[in-house]
């Protein structure tokens, strides 16, 4: 079972943010985290067509055709490819940006498309119809959701047959496990975590009363973590510190729920999956995993 996915977000951009595109990695550092994810036996890659405006694809997409190897792909769509772009999951949109996708990856396939957000204004019935007539075509090998609460999981399950859901996940983002988790593993869905060390909180790099690491996205994107910088964070990392490398129990806690099948991670660096392929090697009990999430009680 794949444990591991290398998360692209970070290339040519942060996230989908029209405002730091052209931030984030560059190409040849997106090769070289590549390389060394490819060395170390990841073998699917995870992006979206906003990424970067495109970058992240288009990385991927050169270092396929550079290298000849083909990772497994998943690819997602919803955000604006620039700001004031359109946006949303309404069927057109959705047969557009495949379309644009595969263009920029250099491939004329990918195996999981999601939608990378819940779109109020498209019914999903609507949305589902598109993605079937991928599936039929092979465009798409499966399709799935990404940051979809409980409610509009069920929604998708009723008009649809999603394979994947795709949602934040960690220690210090647990809302899932009280309706999500548990539809995954009752409908036989496969469950992927990202941002599993909560956008570098778990890696023990913020220290209360220091200035933040120039580059980090509390630097770069501060908004959706800035609720973390708090007493019991910091005290709840520092316990980890004591128990080993926070970033590795951090992500071996995710993996090691049942219900989860891999965590998507985003090196910034090549040395930085060192904490994921440690974590694949660590076999953490349900009685370890809840004395580690009482850290952040």
């Amino acid at each position: 079972m794949t444990r591991i996915v290398l998360g692209c977000g970070n290339f040519g951009g942060i996230g989908s943010a029209p405002e730091l595109f052209g931030h984030g990695e560059s190409e040849d550092e997106a090769f070289a985290i590549m390389d060394a994810a490819w060395e170390e036996g990841i073998r699917w890659f995870d992006t979206a067509d906003a990424y970067g405006g495109g970058r992240s694809e288009t990385a991927i997409g050169k270092w396929i055709r550079a290298t000849g190897n083909r990772p497994r792909l998943t690819t997602k769509t919803y955000n604006p490819m620039d700001a004031g772009r359109d946006h949303g999951l309404a069927p057109d949109r959705i047969l557009r940006q495949i379309e644009t996708s595969l263009e920029r990856l250099g491939v004329d396939r990918v195996d999981v498309y999601l939608a990378h957000e819940f779109d109020p204004e498209t019914p999903y019935a609507e949305s589902v119809a598109a993605y079937e007539r991928l599936v039929e075509q092979g465009t798409i090998g499966v399709y799935g959701v990404s940051n979809f609460d409980e409610a509009q999981l069920e929604e998708a399950l009723a008009v649809g047959r999603p394979s994947l859901v795709q949602n934040s996940y960690s220690l210090l983002e647990r809302d899932d496990e009280e309706g999500v988790l548990p539809l995954c593993a009752e409908h036989g869905l496969d469950y992927q975590a990202f941002s599993p060390l909560a956008g570098g909180w778990l890696t023990g790099k913020y220290r209360p009363g220091e200035a933040h690491p120039e580059g980090s996205r509390m630097t770069l994107r501060p908004g959706p973590y800035a609720h973390l910088d708090v007493e019991h964070v910091h005290r709840g990392v520092e316990r980890l510190r004591e128990r080993g490398d926070p970033a590795t129990l951090a992500l071996a806690w995710v993996i090691s729920h049942p219900a989860v099948s891999a965590a998507v991670v985003g090196p910034r660096r090549p040395e930085h999956l060192q904490p994921a392929l440690a974590a694949r090697g660590l076999d953490m009990s349900p009685g370890e995993r809840d004395e580690i999430a009482s850290f952040f009680d």
